[in-house]
């Protein structure tokens, strides 16, 4: 099998090789402008990586990888619009670049762009591809949703976070490595269990995710340590801080949250300092570990060579063991 990293070497290469019309220039300037401006490829990668599991053809597998990546950059160009965001992996937005208008057109056309990628996988995969690929984009675009509906909600259960989660960020995870065994020649059991495989992985990384945010050390996490509790993210760890909190703590907790002007790093370190005493952390990594559990169990039940899933095994790790 190839490595993860000859993988992302082949989508970036046919990353660069994607070609998209010279006019009208604002429509098709900025998907050449988002989908250059890098990133891991760690979905379309994983598609390739799922099928040669099970020892498909990498070459067909190439445009539904594209597919991915070009939909993932799709809902990244869509979401930057929601979150006003003014940077994209330190360079400037679509939206900040060009203007609202263009990037929601563009964003527009790369869903398109997308679907003609799909489409090109065997005719005798094409309904049962497209099925994932439909049943994904509803997932994250339903996922986004949740995200911002709990932006003006006070009372987020966990279950109702996890979920969110799973949608936004795990189930294009699990999607890819579908499509990707489908195309491999997996049988449909060895599928699914791929597709939980990267649902719970997701999960667990975004828990991870949530832990570093806090707890990171912010040269090696990439993100500034705190950005969540200046922003009153409403993540794991604040969830199960509120659900712990006896009545002195929550009204200490309610302090921070309702304050409209504060010094930042006083509000992470006052935060951070609550999470301690309730012991989230540990709380949190425990849930991410359970996710992770799961994702193993799915992983050791797909019949294919061990050594083949070693693979798997090894990015899964390498996810999940983040510098902190």
């Amino acid at each position: 099998m190839k490595t993860l990293q000859e993988l992302q070497s082949i989508i970036t290469k046919s990353v660069e090789k994607l070609y998209f019309p010279n006019e009208p220039a604002q429509l098709y300037e900025p998907i050449t402008y988002i989908m250059g401006l890098g990133g891991k490829r760690m979905r379309p990668a994983l598609l390739l990586m799922a099928c040669d599991l099970f020892n498909g053809d990498l070459e067909a597998a190439i445009p539904p990888a594209l597919a991915i990546e070009v939909f993932h950059n799709f809902t990244l160009m869509h979401d930057d619009i929601m979150d006003n965001a003014p940077l994209r992996r330190g360079k400037a937005t679509v939206h900040s670049k060009w203007n609202q208008n263009v990037g929601i057109l563009s964003g527009d056309v790369m869903l398109v762009e997308a679907y003609k990628l799909i489409m090109r996988v065997p005719e005798n995969l094409l309904a049962t591809t497209l099925s994932v690929f439909n049943q994904t984009a509803v997932g994250v675009c339903e996922g986004q949703q949740f995200d911002m509906d709990f932006e003006t909600r006070t009372n987020v259960t966990i279950e109702e976070y996890l979920n969110m989660i799973r949608l936004k960020t795990a189930v294009l995870l699990g999607g890819a490595l579908k499509i990707g065994a489908l195309l491999g020649g997996a049988k449909n059991g060895d599928a699914d269990k791929l597709y939980s495989f990267g649902e719970n992985l997701g999960i667990a990384f975004q828990l991870q995710d949530d832990i570093l945010d806090v707890y990171g050390d912010p040269d090696k996490f990439g993100k500034q340590v705190g950005g969540d509790i200046i922003s009153n993210k409403k993540t794991f760890l604040l969830l199960k801080a509120t659900e712990l909190a006896d009545m002195t703590i929550q009204k200490e907790l309610n302090y921070w949250l309702q304050l409209s002007e504060f010094d930042s790093v006083e509000k992470v370190s006052a935060i951070t300092r609550i999470y301690n005493q309730l012991g989230i952390r540990t709380q949190a990594e425990i849930k991410m570990q359970e996710f992770a559990d799961k994702a193993f169990n799915a992983l050791d039940k797909i019949d294919t060579p061990e050594a083949n899933k070693q693979y798997l095994r090894n990015f899964a790790d390498g996810l999940l063991v983040r510098e902190h």
